[in-house]
């Protein structure tokens, strides 16, 4: 297993500063969330591309991929009723799959809670449907760049549509895409009350990608969730991916986060 980390977390920090700080920490790769670069990656040049690639291959950081896809620009939804909003969002995800093979990603996340969401008078169905439509032409690209988009299960207070490891895994078998695979966050599954272990038993299968954080919305570690018996899981399970932390409370400052979080991760799988 490798140890990245998401790129929101220094919102505030040039990419020429944050190689260099998570390299000496000890990360081996970083996940970037568009919407910090731009408002759109359609803005961010070839050239820029560029030099976030080489800035990872001089600072030996892989890039992982991309997440927080359909945060900018605004108006994008996944389950609106409004085909051409639809047929815009569709496009976005192209675009997104482009960005992130230029970059040298990999995975591409799809989490995006508001925008997925059911609205009054929807069906789970319905937005089902509405997925399939979107991500289809994605896929078809994602394929050939070799780049995976992996559906995230999220917690009920942030989306009423694929709450669970279970959901997720019907939606991925009835698309049946060899691109389209799952992503498991600790914070999400602390929602489904059920042993995280056996959450991530059960999605063995499909699993592609793995975020590592607490339901205190802080870091592996900050909080009351054992990763020691997650990590246990994941190995036996032979996962060979990321482990790669995502936080949506930045109080502590990135300096902690990041230095705190590896240090408690490597601790737990050194003694493992």
């Amino acid at each position: 297993m490798k140890i990245g980390i998401c790129n929101e977390i220094f919102s505030n920090w040039e990419m020429e500063k944050v190689f260099p700080f998570i390299k000496q920490l000890g990360y081996d790769g970083i996940e970037i969330a568009p919407f910090t670069l731009s408002n759109s990656v359609e803005m961010i040049s070839k050239e820029r591309r560029r030099e976030i690639k080489m800035l990872a291959e001089k600072y030996a950081v892989e890039i992982i991929g991309t997440h927080w896809l359909l945060v900018k620009p605004e108006g994008l939804s996944i389950s609106s009723k409004n085909k051409e909003i639809r047929n815009k969002t569709s496009q976005y995800f192209k675009e997104l799959v482009f960005f992130t093979y230029e970059i040298g990603g990999k995975i591409m996340v799809l989490g995006s809670p508001k925008q997925r969401s059911i609205s009054d008078g929807q069906t789970f169905e319905e937005v089902k449907g509405y997925l399939r439509e979107i991500i289809y032409p994605a896929l078809e690209e994602a394929e050939k760049k070799h780049v995976f988009i992996c559906l995230e299960p999220l917690g009920r207070k942030e989306t009423n549509f694929v709450n669970t490891g279970e959901e997720a895994i019907k939606i991925i078998e009835e698309f049946n895409h060899p691109n389209f695979k799952l992503i498991l966050d600790v914070k999400a599954m602390s929602d489904e009350n059920k042993p995280i272990p056996e959450i991530i038993k059960k999605c063995k299968k499909h699993l592609k990608h793995f975020h590592a954080n607490d339901k205190n919305l802080l870091g592996p570690g900050f909080g009351e969730i054992d990763f020691a018996p997650i990590i246990s899981t994941l190995k036996e399970m032979n996962y060979n991916g990321w482990l790669s932390v995502e936080v949506f409370d930045f109080s502590p400052g990135p300096e902690t986060i990041a230095e705190k979080s590896i240090k408690y991760l490597k601790n737990i799988i050194s003694f493992q």
